[in-house]
């Protein structure tokens, strides 16, 4: 059976588009039918139906999960996408998501660029 695919709340897609500010030189592209931002080919923040995600570093997921508890991304149940964390929904509102949203722009950064 196919996923199920449930659109983003439009609080979550608004707040979104607050948090990209944070990150002017992204490119906005539709991961997943789902607004994400780019930078030089790599994904470092998108929307999965009611989720924040973020990729990090492998330290930053570790202290991630120590604070938040475990949060792999599965797009789809088995296929986890192993640099990606769901953001708890009670930080995505505050002020805290912005130092996380700092360390995956500093790791996405690092990283080589995508053709």
């Amino acid at each position: 059976m196919p996923p199920t695919f449930r659109k983003s709340p439009p609080e979550l897609v608004a707040r979104f588009a607050e948090l990209a500010s944070q990150a002017p030189e992204a490119v906005r592209k539709q991961v997943f039918g789902y607004p994400a931002l780019v930078i030089r080919g790599n994904m470092f923040m998108a929307l999965h139906q009611d989720s924040l995600i973020l990729r990090l570093s492998e330290d930053d997921r570790t202290e991630f999960v120590e604070r938040f508890g475990p949060s792999t991304f599965e797009p789809m149940p088995g296929r986890p996408m192993r640099e990606y964390v769901v953001v708890p929904a009670a930080i995505v509102d505050g002020t805290a998501v912005d130092d996380w949203i700092a360390r995956a722009l500093a790791y996405v950064n690092r990283l080589p660029p995508k053709s």
